[in-house]
């Protein structure tokens, strides 16, 4: 009862959508939540690390992104950014502006912006995949990881996420956090195949 008149509270104000964070290890929370009509957004994944950094496959190594590939990986990044939120309800206006604002808040210096690792991985000396990794007080965050789309299906999503397990470690922390959208399920199964939890669940629902 209390859920359904938080959203008639929502309505009153205006508002188009009503969201919840549900915690994973909350089972009737998340049931009654989808009872409701609440569908899940993207869900936080967490895992514990090691001592011992994890080596890249052969052929495989990283280095620092340089500042003229920083201006398009940014613009793709905000661009894909938004489009997930759109795809998710999201007016489009809103999308782009929190993507910009997310952005801007997290690498308010660019390359240069204490705690933010981003990394350009060549397979025999080809560029296949981005890593944007935030080294934060207690823990480590992947902000955002891709394998360029004709290296796809071959691997490199699985080196991307080595590296941020590597990177994260030798900055002394060992917990690593991502999200991961709703319906991206090759992104899912990479995850738990390497150990990643869920944690919580992103909940939301349109109110008509």
């Amino acid at each position: 009862m209390a859920a359904l008149a938080a959203e008639e509270v929502a309505r009153g104000w205006g508002c188009r959508r009503i969201e919840a964070v549900v915690p994973a290890d909350s089972g009737p929370a998340f049931r009654l939540a989808t009872a409701l009509g609440y569908v899940v957004r993207n869900r936080g994944m967490e895992k514990p690390l090691g001592d011992t950094p994890p080596d890249l496959p052969e052929g495989s190594r990283a280095r620092p992104m340089t500042e003229a590939e920083f201006g398009p990986w940014l613009e793709k990044s905000e661009e894909d950014y938004a489009r997930s939120w759109m795809e998710r309800g999201v007016p489009e206006a809103e999308a782009r502006a929190k993507s910009e604002r997310d952005h801007a808040v997290l690498l308010p210096d660019g390359l240069a912006t204490p705690g933010a690792l981003i990394s350009v991985v060549e397979h025999d000396g080809r560029p296949v995949g981005t890593l944007w990794l935030a080294v934060r007080e207690d823990d480590a965050f992947v902000f955002d990881v891709e394998t360029h789309a004709a290296h796809r299906g071959r691997g490199h999503g699985r080196t991307l996420m080595l590296l941020a397990e590597a990177q994260a470690i030798v900055e002394g922390r060992r917990t690593i956090g991502l999200n991961v959208f709703a319906g991206n399920d090759p992104a899912e199964r990479l995850y738990a195949s390497l150990g990643y939890e869920t944690r919580q669940y992103a909940m939301y629902k349109p109110l008509l």
